[in-house]
């Protein structure tokens, strides 16, 4: 193959990426390849391709490079502020399809459905979100509220914050879900102490809390599975 400081527009036609794929589909080509696709361009003695190897050199897998933000992406010499956006935005729209194989409006009626769902969603979250699903009679997804980013705590996940939205909809019911960035879905004293006070709020204003869904990684806990809902 020619020397990698060369323009990848000189490359014999037969090894461009780009042409490749237009020819033979996506999947004879390498991660590196498709990620220089996306990325276009290179530098003055970088391709495109190049770029792409060490950022998956960088950051190990491309499960992880998944996960990183721009400003981690600009890292690597010869990914500005462009080339790591539009890295971003190719990751998002993934995950974003793979939480759509169900219908627009999603129905949850087991907590392996929100799992299916949202796991593609928030797996790669860095942080701690908090989001209530609002659901009508059917059990099918009204509309998705985030209430928190950061560090879950009673103070920040307030009742009034959690049940307005329900309110106004109406909902017949809400899930509760949030990530575990660290990978272990085990509900802390926090998450329970946070479910038994939202649960005791949606009986007082008639609007029953049905889950507590923790995400992680590629698992996840349901606490209305285990009884403690």
């Amino acid at each position: 193959m020619a020397e990698s400081s060369y323009k990848i527009s000189r490359w014999p036609k037969k090894e461009r990426p780009r042409e490749r794929l237009l020819q033979h589909g996506p999947q004879p080509l390498t991660e590196a390849e498709l990620l220089g696709i996306l990325l276009g361009k290179g530098t003055r003695k970088k391709t495109a391709i190049d770029l792409a190897r060490e950022l998956l050199d960088q950051h190990e897998s491309l499960q992880k490079l998944f996960s990183r933000s721009p400003s981690e992406l600009m890292k690597v010499k010869g990914i500005g502020s462009a080339k790591a956006a539009i890295l971003c935005a190719a990751f998002e729209l993934v995950r974003r399809i793979q939480s759509q194989r169900d219908a627009p409006k999603p129905s949850f009626k087991r907590s392996l459905d929100v799992a299916n769902h949202y796991l593609p969603l928030m797996r790669d979250l860095r942080k701690e979100v908090f989001r209530v699903l609002l659901l009508n009679r059917a059990n099918r997804l009204i509309k998705e509220v985030t209430i928190s980013e950061g560090t879950l705590e009673a103070s920040i996940v307030h009742p009034r914050d959690v049940f307005r939205e329900a309110l106004i909809e109406p909902a017949a019911g809400i899930i509760l879900i949030h990530n575990h960035p660290s990978g272990n879905p085990s509900p802390s004293e926090e998450d329970l102490r946070i479910t038994k006070q939202l649960v005791e709020a949606g009986r007082l204003l008639g609007i029953k809390v049905y889950d507590h869904i923790i995400l992680a990684g590629e698992s996840y806990r349901s606490l209305a599975d285990e009884g403690l809902i």
